[in-house]
């Protein structure tokens, strides 16, 4: 497949919202002379946004609101959101007609000539993502490109600006590896932060989620060079997989642990708490093996800011630190980010229900929480994992993120952290984890200011 393969096609994208991908999609194949037909059961209104992006594409036509079976019976190329099932019927409708079923992942995957490294994890993989481009970039390691899930990066209309030379960094969901699968592609260099519960709305069970995940390595060719597999030592599932996959002499395994960080590159960076550190040590891992000296390494690291919506500062407001973690959707991604302080905490929790477990999170709020503030969908689960265990947590429910944000500035005192993680996917109030967390920043500095 090559860019031209899309000239005088009619390409159908299914979904521009929530988890991206289609708006670069479209962009990629009506740039390649494709006839454009997009599909997404949400309005026009929900998908302003996205619209607008495309204004440069006139001829673009919107079924939106619902999807016709009709178009998947007269497209010759359809463009699937990850977010979309497998199994969905009207993938099925296309598969009866023969339909060429792709995905903006897939499409790259084949176009792109440079080595990809792929991250992939329950919780971490943004930062690790971001924290191995920085690294790479800052050792003049030639061009360095960032994409994937981490945001809206473009990824198929940069195609043509990469050389062989260059180096991709991916973070990859689990919904984007079972899209690799298919055909088959896997990453020449891939590393896996960790496996917790997530996304078993989807799965069912946390085997099925942890099949698609481990996709990433199965998936890899014995290509000259070897293919790169790298696992968390301290994850139960990625040491077994280490164990597993040492026996491929096709390829080189790799393990990583906090405890590897040097003294030294500690002191050289900022984000707190030890699941950061085996962000880093993973980052470190990538970056070693393409060369990068820890000279570089110390010198590039203080630049390394925080994510928007990963642990990131928000302010200090009357000897109160607030935090935006609303990237944190995973019970897991919450219970790193308490650990991540010793002062009291304030948390807002809660939204989107994915039918994971929350009694660890329940645990740790009731050891450790000064107050747990909970929204959302699944606000009345949580608060029963929390009051299940004896505690002197404070647990309050209320109906909006404006509400959590004012009675956690009634609740906390000096030298407190209030801390937005809601361990929850957003989609019950907020079109996605971004919207979530500015709200919360703009909400904060408004009510505090």
């Amino acid at each position: 497949m090559d860019k031209q393969f899309f000239a005088g096609k009619n390409v159908l994208v299914m979904g521009l919202g929530r988890f991206g991908g289609g708006v670069d999609a479209a962009k990629f194949a009506a740039g390649a002379g494709a006839k454009i037909t997009i599909t997404d059961l949400a309005s026009e209104e929900e998908l302003s946004n996205s619209i607008k992006q495309l204004e440069e594409f006139p001829d673009i036509e919107y079924h939106l609101g619902s999807h016709d079976a009709a178009d998947f019976k007269q497209a010759d190329i359809i463009v699937v959101n990850p977010a979309v099932p497998p199994d969905n019927q009207y993938l099925q409708l296309a598969r009866q007609h023969r339909k060429l079923i792709t995905s903006q992942i897939g499409i790259f995957f084949q176009l792109c000539p440079a080595t990809i490294i792929g991250v992939t994890g329950a919780n971490g993989k943004s930062t690790t993502t971001a924290l191995t481009a920085h690294l790479l970039k800052n050792a003049s390691k030639g061009n360095v490109w960032l994409s994937g899930n981490i945001g809206n990066e473009p990824l198929l209309t940069i195609t043509d600006q990469i050389s062989s030379d260059d180096l991709v960094v991916l973070e990859l969901s689990s919904f984007q590896i079972e899209q690799l699968a298919q055909i088959p592609k896997a990453p020449n260099v891939a590393l896996l932060t960790n496996l917790t519960p997530n996304h078993l709305d989807r799965y069912g069970t946390f085997a099925n989620y942890c099949a698609a995940k481990e996709n990433i390595f199965k998936f890899q060719k014995p290509d000259s060079p070897p293919a790169v597999s790298i696992f968390n030592a301290e994850d139960e599932i990625a040491a077994k997989w280490f164990e597993k996959y040492k026996k491929d002499t096709d390829r080189i395994c790799i393990k990583f642990s906090a405890d590897d960080v040097s003294e030294e590159i500690r002191d050289n960076f900022s984000l707190p708490g030890r699941a950061n550190l085996s962000n880093l040590a993973a980052a470190l891992c990538i970056a070693k093996h393409f060369g990068v000296e820890d000279k570089q390494i110390i010198k590039s690291l203080p630049k390394f800011k925080a994510l928007p919506h990963r642990l990131e500062f928000v302010a200090e407001i009357k000897g109160v630190k607030w935090y935006n973690d609303s990237k944190a959707t995973t019970p897991q991604s919450a219970i790193t980010a308490i650990e991540a302080f010793d002062q009291p905490i304030i948390i807002i929790a809660g939204g989107y229900d994915k039918h994971t477990p929350f009694d660890e999170f329940g645990q740790k709020m009731a050891e450790k929480v000064k107050a747990a503030i909970l929204l959302g969908q699944t606000a009345q689960k949580i608060a029963d994992t929390i009051t299940a265990k004896p505690t002197k947590t404070q647990v309050e429910i209320v109906n909006s993120l404006a509400e959590a944000v004012e009675l956690a500035k009634q609740l906390a005192a000096n030298g407190d952290v209030v801390l937005l993680s809601p361990a929850c996917a957003s989609y019950d109030m907020f079109d996605n984890y971004e919207q979530r967390g500015k709200e919360f920043c703009g909400l904060v500095r408004e009510n505090n200011g």
